[in-house]
């Protein structure tokens, strides 16, 4: 049966004496009836492609709205010509979340992870970080087991889909998967992993799912970035050995409560927040006809 609980997994690994990585695999073998290499197969290919959609971008293309595209360009540029605020590691987070998300909007080939419109948060850390680092292929797989972990949990308390949960659920949830990932990439331990999961959770709750015109283009693929940078500040955290005072799982249902409340111009609908701006409305007119 699939885990339900971060608790759950943190104690099967306590139990078996097994990483958080282990468990989640293990699981996999036994939901899915495949063997170990079948699994870590499918999974190495979604790590191919999620590599090989880091590297697709193109600063020219734009999407078929106008809305979004060239802005990673910009952005590389800018890294390349001044030192970021932010650091020389976190430009290339911000960077890579802009390239994969205006890349769905160009519809081009993305891994959902969770979900389309919030593909750019995961490779967004993770390509820099094994660029850096050269983390060898097998622990680039532990490590998307243990994001997929994460993302499983949610999906069953909670939700992954903006229309559902709101952005919180999309962003979030890719944003815990990610701060999941740094801190087993990085050597933290199973504890640290699902307590970045929450923090990063915790940062974005409450956030809404407003595209303009319905669209995922604005505000979505700058709110990959902010799901990138809070995964990384989330995961240092973890790994300095902070934990969320909330227990995680208690993290993921408030998630939930919170959605549930939401307003529904607020899920996906095109409706309320930056979508009902004078703005938002004008390109959905001119676009859509509404």
């Amino acid at each position: 049966m699939a885990f339900t609980s971060l608790q759950e997994i943190l104690d099967t690994c306590e139990k078996d004496r097994i990483p958080f990585c282990e468990a989640v695999l293990q699981d996999d073998l036994n939901e899915r009836g495949v063997t170990r290499e079948d699994s870590r197969k499918q999974m190495a290919a979604l790590w191919q492609a999620m590599w090989d959609a880091a590297g697709s971008y193109k600063e020219n293309e734009r999407s078929r709205s106008g809305l979004v595209g060239g802005q990673g360009g910009i952005m590389e540029k800018y890294l390349a010509e001044h030192e970021p605020l932010s650091g020389a590691f976190a430009g290339q987070v911000i960077a890579g979340a802009l390239k994969m998300g205006e890349c769905n909007a160009c519809m081009k080939r993305i891994v959902a992870a969770p979900t389309a419109g919030a593909c750019g948060v995961l490779p967004a850390v993770l390509v820099p970080y094994v660029k850096k680092y050269e983390p060898e292929e097998e622990k680039v797989l532990d490590a998307l087991y243990t994001a997929a972990g994460i993302g499983q949990v949610i999906a069953a308390r909670a939700y992954i889909a903006g229309a559902s949960g709101g952005c919180q659920a999309e962003i979030g949830t890719a944003s815990a998967m990610a701060a999941g990932v740094l801190v087993a990439l990085h050597g933290g331990s199973e504890k640290a992993i699902i307590h970045a999961a929450a923090m990063a959770i915790k940062n974005l709750l409450g956030l809404v799912c407003d595209p303009v015109a319905g669209l995922v283009e604005v505000p979505c693929v700058k709110r990959n970035v902010v799901g990138a940078m809070n995964a990384l500040s989330s995961a240092d955290m973890a790994l300095a050995g902070i934990e969320s005072r909330i227990p995680p799982d208690q993290v993921i249902d408030a998630m939930k409560e919170v959605g549930d409340q939401m307003n529904s111009s607020l899920k996906e609908t095109g409706l309320g927040g930056l979508a009902g701006t004078p703005f938002g409305k004008e390109v959905a007119e001119n676009f859509l006809g509404k």
